[in-house]
């Protein structure tokens, strides 16, 4: 299993996310995005942050994949998806991204092809937070009755499940989320959900199933953590 979790964009270790990457372009799936209006989004992909472009930065090819045009055809995803050496979710509403991930079939085809090794799986924020076992404590974060057109209502909480662990991105970091992931901390604290907060800039990686937490330039005299897998093949982590 290849795995690169972010909690702000790309993080401090792009050379990681390359060497993870393998043969292949990157596949970015945006629909965590899909409640803001398309022109908006392009003019910030313009002006602010484009992934296609870092990903081009790094010598890496890209493409996006709308997994709406997936949702009535969902045996196409598999076959799409393995032209890829990468698939990169991108931040946004953790609870809309985890319907268009439900509605695609998406779940089953990533730890698919994740325990074939033929993919690897990266993503920021909303895309590492779905990785996890569950949602419960990010509602203290992201709104999960924000829609989208053509969404359905019913909220999502099951994650999955390719870590073992919940995730708080932007963790005592400048974002506006700050104060909001501190409350997520205290709630999974509060009961008892195993649990990593990240601060940006800061990366989970899995290799070889071996997994390790590096920390952000801006960390000091913190200590990387490291995972193995459970018998579900999940990422487990504990502090190194």
């Amino acid at each position: 299993m290849r795995l690169y979790l972010s909690s702000f964009r790309i993080g401090d270790h792009p050379e990681k996310l390359v060497e993870l990457s393998g043969k292949g372009g990157v596949a970015i799936i945006s629909n965590a995005l899909d409640f803001i209006p398309d022109d908006a989004r392009r003019g910030y992909e313009a002006e602010v942050y484009s992934p296609r472009k870092e990903f081009s930065d790094l010598g890496l090819a890209s493409s996006d994949l709308d997994l709406r045009h997936y949702w009535e055809n969902r045996s196409r995803l598999r076959d799409d998806i393995r032209k890829f050496g990468l698939v990169w979710v991108q931040g946004g509403n953790a609870f809309l991204l985890m319907r268009a991930l439900h509605r695609s079939g998406f779940p089953d085809v990533i730890r698919e092809l994740l325990a074939r090794d033929e993919i690897a799986y990266g993503g920021f924020s909303a895309g590492a937070v779905v990785a996890t076992p569950t949602l419960q404590g990010i509602e203290l974060m992201d709104d999960p009755t924000q829609l989208a057109d053509g969404y359905e209502p019913e909220v999502r909480w099951q994650g999955m499940g390719l870590v073992d662990f919940s995730i708080v991105p932007h963790y005592r970091s400048n974002h506006p989320e700050a104060e909001s992931a501190e409350a997520a901390v205290s709630f999974m604290e509060r009961n008892g959900l195993p649990f990593k907060a990240f601060a940006d800039g800061e990366v989970f990686i899995v290799n070889n199933d071996v997994g390790a937490l590096l920390p952000g330039k801006a960390a000091s005299g913190r200590r990387p953590a490291a995972a193995g897998r459970d018998a579900h093949g999940r990422a487990r982590f504990h502090e190194a």
